[in-house]
């Protein structure tokens, strides 16, 4: 409806106009069903660079596009302007107007350099960002890489009533306009229409994050525009605090949707238990790795004689030298000396009694060989050592945690369990990396300040397309609703993490946003205008940030404060938690025992097992259950049998009044438990930047006679190179009859008559792939291409002129 009432409104008949407008009423009273929404124009695009001449459609400066007129005549510094709405004529200064485009004229792209950021002169890699009105930006794109991007992700304005997020054809939308739904969802389906045919229709995704303001508009339109493909939609927490709105449920989440074409499917990627959300797992996702001395019962030398033997260790600890024989009773261990090579470890508890292993010399022997003994480091009292029990040799053995190294001492490090450790998660994400406060808004301030109000969560956006890059290094992403650019700089992540070689496209406009509008317009500066446009999104926030995070520094110069999270890990050890508790009775009724256990559980990531029964000490095997609680001192060597084995118990309560008892059990409970072997992220410095580059440019329109003609080839370049895959330093100039870029793998023919000249040259760079031909002559393309084997090639400007025509004239 509000398409045909603006064609309405350009009829100059007031009756007529009545007239239909009555009968477009009795029309639309007809029910429809399915996905039911007004269509509307495509928005308006200004065109500053295009000469003005008669027969071109113009706006007034500073105004919105939507009053076009035509230029009937130009006198001197005025242009007779007829308005194409009201047929009226009316005079203008030629410097108060711009040219304009609208729906189905021709408009011929072009792409203005206006910085770079060099930080891998030794990498072909290249990102770029492009300030334009994504609409047009996406029919250039469509020109560039038909077909070629595999994963698109997009975060468009949520169309919010109270907030003017959004403008279309160059006016702010709120939630007084009726036709506010409907602008929303033509302005999403004439960009998606386009982006559909940038996807690679073999293997790629669509993602979309919105939220519950349109999200079901938005699934409705999805489904309507794909149909072939797969489509699932995220819940993910952006904000566990939530955003209170009176009288309703604080919002704490929004959506992501995911367009699935061909192939393609999210990868099975490790992940962090924060993933499962309140899924459980029985499976440990380690090895075991038990003490070699034993704890608990029968733990001293006189309950097993024949397992209480030396171990020569090698000095740097790092190796078994010997096993030795097993020591009778009645000899003193004192007897038994090292040589100048290695120092002797014996059984020795925490206590200074002698114990014993755990196993016998030819089990020893046999573990050790296989990598199934590890050594810990020395101490006053020894060394920690642990080994794998035959149950947990057996997961090594029958590939469930295959073997990806040796550490020094000669012990199997793990790979990641075939079942526990890569997975797809469910649709509900809840993770602290994805809070927008801390690590969108609070990460961006640090390297531009308090700029933009609110940017996605860095991580949020690089788990999310890494679900589907991760397997692809040398993906082609694009971003066309880039806001802050967010995207580039976690596709700028993802390619540190892992050394891929991912590039990004990202694009957005340049708005300023109302109160700076406000502010500016009294003063006379209008849209394009240096003092206007500095302060511009895409000038403001998104290239700032994508230059200082490139090289590692603030807007200021300095270096950037803090690390990045990455999804690599690594291994640290850690000490266990223990807790002494003075406060209960040694005599404590199975009641207050109860009311201690729910007291610890309220404490942050710790977790006691439920108690039933009146018990000395409370442990499970279930890996759900991280800590342990001791009630009763006299029996600290029950609980500590029970504990053997238990790895995953990380915290550690004691019911001792004694601090003398608390200290002495917690030694020998370390000493049984040893240290904990954490799996935590890799830390990489902002300040280091990325080895990475990226060029920024500003959309522009060309005069087609001009281009017609060859005098836009400059022009034109950095447009040609994205075509040839955006390789390399954008060239800058071309003055020769041609040029060959080894560096960007392409070459331009511009004048025919030296083509053999032209041949000779690019045969001795076979590193050329793409070849641009300038001629008129049909037939001497094809002549030329027929000798170019092996080279993708492309006539100018037929190629680009065509290209413009068909596209824009259809829409």
């Amino acid at each position: 409806m509000a398409a045909i009432d603006q064609y309405i409104e350009r009829i100059p008949n007031t009756e007529l106009q009545e007239q239909i407008r009555e009968e477009v009423a009795r029309l639309t009273k007809k029910k429809r069903f399915g996905l039911v929404y007004e269509n509307h124009l495509p928005d308006n695009v200004l065109m500053p660079e295009v000469t003005i001449r008669r027969g071109t459609k113009v706006a007034l400066r500073g105004n919105t596009p939507n009053d076009v007129y035509e230029v009937q005549d130009i006198e001197k510094d005025n242009a007779v302007c007829r308005n194409l709405a009201s047929l009226e004529d009316k005079t203008f200064l030629l410097d108060d107007l711009v040219a304009v485009a609208q729906r189905g004229d021709v408009i011929y792209p072009y792409l203005k350099p206006m910085d770079s950021v060099e930080n891998a002169p030794d990498s072909d890699l290249w990102h770029t960002l492009i300030e334009a009105d994504n609409y047009h930006a996406l029919q250039t794109l469509a020109y560039l890489y038909p077909g070629m991007v595999d994963c698109i992700y997009i975060d468009p304005p949520y169309n919010k009533p109270d907030s003017h997020d959004w403008k279309y054809n160059c006016d702010y939308v709120d939630g007084t306009d009726a036709y506010r739904h409907s602008k929303w969802l033509s302005m999403m389906e004439a960009r998606l229409k386009i982006a559909k045919k940038l996807l690679n229709p073999n293997d790629s995704v669509l993602i979309v994050t919105i939220d519950e303001l349109e999200y079901h508009h938005l699934g409705c339109l999805l489904e309507q525009m794909f149909p072939e493909a797969r489509i699932q939609m995220v819940s993910t927490v952006i904000n566990t605090a939530g955003v209170s709105r009176g009288g309703e449920f604080s919002r704490s989440n929004e959506f992501i949707y995911f367009v699935q074409i061909g192939s393609s499917t999210p990868i099975a990627l490790p992940l962090t238990n924060e993933w499962r959300g309140n899924t459980k797992t029985e499976k440990a996702d380690r090895l075991v790795w038990n003490q070699l001395m034993r704890a608990g019962t029968n733990a001293r030398r006189i309950d097993r004689q024949r397992l209480f033997y030396p171990l020569y260790i090698s000095k740097d600890g790092k190796k078994i030298v010997k096993i030795g024989e097993s020591l009778p009773l009645e000899i003193d261990r004192k007897t038994i000396v090292s040589d100048e090579k290695s120092v002797v470890i014996w059984p020795i508890r925490s206590n200074g009694d002698e114990g014993n292993w755990q196993i016998g010399q030819d089990t020893l022997k046999e573990s050790y060989a296989k990598g199934y003994v590890r050594l810990g480091r020395f101490t006053n009292k020894g060394m920690a050592i642990t080994y794998l029990k035959s149950g947990e040799q057996e997961k090594v053995e029958n590939g469930t945690y295959p073997i990806k190294g040796y550490r020094e001492d000669g012990s199997v490090i793990e790979g990641n369990s075939v079942y526990d450790r890569s997975w797809i998660p469910g649709t509900q994400w809840d993770l602290p990396l994805h809070n927008a406060t801390y690590h969108g808004k609070q990460l961006l301030n640090k390297i531009i300040g308090g700029r933009f109000d609110f940017p996605k969560s860095l991580y949020a956006v690089h788990d999310t397309i890494r679900f589907f890059v991760a397997n692809k290094p040398n993906a082609l992403i694009l971003d066309f609703f880039a806001g802050s650019g967010t995207t580039l700089h976690a596709v700028n992540l993802l390619n540190k993490e892992d050394g891929g070689h991912r590039r990004c496209i990202m694009v957005t406009n340049n708005e300023i946003g109302e109160p700076k509008e406000k502010e500016l317009r009294p003063q006379g500066i209008r849209p394009g205008d240096e003092e206007w446009e500095k302060w511009g999104i895409a000038r403001y926030v998104n290239w700032p940030r994508t230059k200082c995070s490139i090289l590692g520094e603030d807007v200021n110069g300095k270096p950037i404060v803090g690390d990045y999270i990455t999804s690599q890990t690594e291994t640290k050890l850690t000490d266990r938690k223990f807790t002494q508790i003075n406060f209960l009775p040694a005599e404590a009724t199975k009641k207050q025992k109860k009311a201690l256990v729910t007291l610890v559980n309220k404490q942050k990531d710790v977790k006691l097992p439920t108690m039933s029964d009146d018990v000395p000490f409370l442990v499970s095997e279930d890996d759900s259950y991280n800590a342990s609680i001791l009630f009763d001192t006299n029996e600290a060597e029950a609980w500590m049998e029970a504990l053997d084995g238990n790895s995953h118990i990380t915290h550690f309560y004691i019911v001792a009044e004694k601090d003398a008892d608390f200290k002495r059990i917690k030694a020998e409970v370390s000493e049984v438990m040893g240290q904990i072997e954490e799996t935590i992220p890799v830390k990489m410095p902002m300040s280091d930047g990325f080895k990475a580059n990226a060029a920024f440019f500003k959309l522009g329109f060309l005069d087609k006679r001009s281009v017609a003609r060859g005098r836009q080839l400059q022009e034109l370049l950095p447009l040609l190179w994205m075509k040839a895959g955006a390789i390399g330093k954008c060239p800058e100039s071309i003055t020769d009859d041609y040029a060959i870029f080894p560096d960007n793998r392409m070459a331009i023919l511009t004048d025919e008559a030296f083509f053999v000249r032209f041949k000779e040259d690019i045969s001795q760079h076979p590193e050329i792939k793409v070849v641009y031909l300038i001629t008129d002559s049909q037939n001497a393309y094809l002549a030329m291409t027929n000798e170019l084997k092996g080279m993708k090639t492309f006539q100018l400007y037929r190629d680009y002129l065509d290209n413009f025509r068909i596209n824009y004239a259809t829409k």
